[in-house]
């Protein structure tokens, strides 16, 4: 796991990074989500191999982007310690392949380096909304 020299930010640069974050996914703006990364970021999400880099993070979130039809996510900033920003979050959304209504919720830890999302941790679970 790379080591990160632990830059504190406040409650206000959280809110705003939880806030930048949601904004750039219910807009389904893949430009925009990959900004709130670092170009070196790792990502452990739910069942997925750990990812490394913004490559792998751009190929990851364009096929999750691509099935997840009128995606809508809420985060609720949950805990603040140091650099590591703890999240929960609600989503909904229609596959694209299977045409069911979905619903997840979920938890997420960010390790923030420089403003930016260095690392993220993700689990959560996801049902059928019917």
């Amino acid at each position: 796991m790379p080591q990160f020299d632990v830059e504190a930010i406040t409650i206000d640069e959280a809110r705003l990074a939880v806030q930048s974050a949601e904004d750039a996914f219910n807009r389904a703006d893949l430009d925009r989500i990959l900004s709130v990364f670092t170009d070196d970021v790792t990502i452990r999400f739910a069942e997925q191999p750990e990812m490394r880099g913004i490559e792998q993070a751009k190929r990851f979130l364009q096929a999750r982007l691509a099935r997840q039809v009128g995606y809508r996510l809420h985060k609720t900033l949950r805990a603040v310690s140091g650099n590591i920003i703890g999240v929960e979050w609600t989503g909904d959304w229609k596959d694209r392949v299977t045409g069911r209504q979905m619903q997840g919720r979920g938890c997420e830890f960010w390790v923030m380096r420089g403003g930016k999302i260095a690392v993220w941790d993700a689990a959560f679970n996801v049902w059928e909304a019917d």
